[in-house]
């Protein structure tokens, strides 16, 4: 049975990914470049899964048995870095830091630098094989914890994907959740240009997961009882959300664009996109 998001939690969601997508323009603004597109299509979801469902203790991030959260598309980083801050993690001044030289956060994360990150990323594709060992791992000692996997759908191009996912299948790690993004975009043009991957849906399930299809992964209510599911019902195989979202939501001229995957903006339109970050409802 899962449990809906009441009004006030809904309320405070909202405020919380825009404050996530407010703090990657201010990042960016620091940085001089910053990936603006593929941040703002995970807000909903991460701000879902840090303040609703993961298993965290910002006070002791090395806890034996929390739950993992790994980023194969570790370029959105930006987005997460505000999150882990707002949790306790590490102070709010390390933000003001982002990517200068002796700051612990990277465009990419760095797990020898920044606590409450499980893993580092850099090469895209990677993550989910390192997400199927740990989640054996904790299987072997009997722990609770989940594992959770963000990945891009440009990321599904990547043939260590599909080896992950049938080791994790062949071993019915039902510890292990994967999210894919589809937002559609990569850095080089629309995932359906550069390398189409659909059917995705019917791929995963033929390597052996539960499937979970989200249609709006800014809709807050969708995206928590996709989540829910995936991480809280009984289930004898590993899971995959394939989240729709929109890359650049809550900009409207980066929204539905690849063009906006890396960039950097005028003081005219980050002004603009602040203002519009300010009045949106996702």
């Amino acid at each position: 049975m899962h449990r809906p998001i009441i009004p006030q939690e809904t309320t405070t969601l909202l405020d919380k990914a825009k404050m996530v997508r407010r703090e990657v323009l201010r990042l960016t603004e620091i940085c001089g470049s910053g990936h603006y597109g593929s941040a703002f299509s995970i807000a909903e979801l991460l701000v879902v899964l840090y303040y609703r469902l993961l298993h965290t203790r910002p006070h002791e991030p090395q806890w034996a048995d929390r739950d993992r959260f790994t980023m194969g598309k570790g370029h959105a980083a930006i987005g997460l870095y505000p999150i882990l801050a707002d949790l306790g993690f590490f102070p709010q001044s390390d933000l003001d830091s982002y990517t200068r030289l002796g700051s612990p956060l990277g465009d990419h994360p760095d797990m020898r630098k920044v606590k409450g990150v499980d893993f580092s990323s850099g090469s895209i594709g990677h993550n989910l094989s390192v997400s199927v060992g740990m989640a054996a791992a904790l299987r072997v000692r009997q722990s609770a914890a989940r594992v959770v996997c963000m990945m891009g759908d440009g990321e599904q191009a990547e043939g260590q994907i599909w080896e992950a996912a049938a080791s994790a299948s062949h071993w019915k790690l039902n510890n292990l959740v994967g999210i894919v993004d589809i937002n559609a975009a990569g850095s080089d043009g629309f995932v359906r240009d550069v390398m189409n991957n659909e059917p995705l849906a019917e791929k995963w399930a033929a390597f052996g997961w539960d499937v979970i299809t989200l249609a709006d992964g800014h809709d807050l209510d969708q995206t928590f009882d996709a989540l829910d599911c995936a991480l809280n019902e009984p289930r004898e195989k590993p899971c995959v959300v394939l989240a729709t979202t929109v890359a650049g939501k809550g900009v409207s001229f980066m929204e539905g664009t690849w063009h906006w995957h890396l960039g950097y903006l005028g003081p005219a339109d980050l002004a603009r996109a602040y203002a519009e970050v300010e009045e949106g409802s996702a």
